[in-house]
């Protein structure tokens, strides 16, 4: 006795074969969060210097970035995509400042198997007070997902 195979199921079944053999798993290895990079340096000597102690946090959100962190070199800074400013508190070796960012954001491709993040572009220099901080540079205004500094903090 012959078993009938129907003719759909020849073209359904090779058809299904080949399109799951031909798909690749696609794989994420970029850096897919952009972070402004702050790099610290000491004022006197425009070295660069790592803090024994840093503490960051988010003033508006309350969030904790970084707890008594120690020898911290460069810290990345998370910025909001969604607003166009936000204000953090610093504590360099126990003594507090807050830094304002100003700044416009917009999205871009990474790739297809990442996806999009948030670039950021800083639109002034970064308004703070000074009890340790005594000065900031804006070394890149562009922030992305790239390691590369965008500001020195000078104490």
């Amino acid at each position: 006795m012959r078993k009938f195979i129907p003719g759909s199921l020849l073209i359904i079944l090779p058809g299904t074969i080949v399109l799951l053999l031909s798909c690749t798993q696609g794989s994420c290895f970029e850096e897919t969060e952009s972070f402004l990079k702050a790099s610290f340096y000491d004022n006197a000597t425009k070295t660069l210097i790592a803090p024994d102690s840093l503490t960051l946090y988010g003033l508006n959100n309350d969030s904790l970035i970084y707890n008594k962190t120690v020898s911290l070199q460069p810290a990345l800074i998370p910025l909001n995509a969604s607003t166009e400013s936000c204000t953090f508190g610093i504590q360099i070796n126990g003594v507090t400042d807050t830094i304002e960012f100003q700044y416009s954001s917009y999205p871009h491709l990474i790739s297809k198997e990442c996806g999009y993040t948030f670039y950021h572009q800083l639109d002034t220099l970064p308004k703070f007070t000074k009890h340790i901080i005594k000065d900031i540079y804006t070394s890149n205004k562009t922030v992305t997902n790239q390691n590369v500094e965008n500001i020195r903090i000078f104490y």
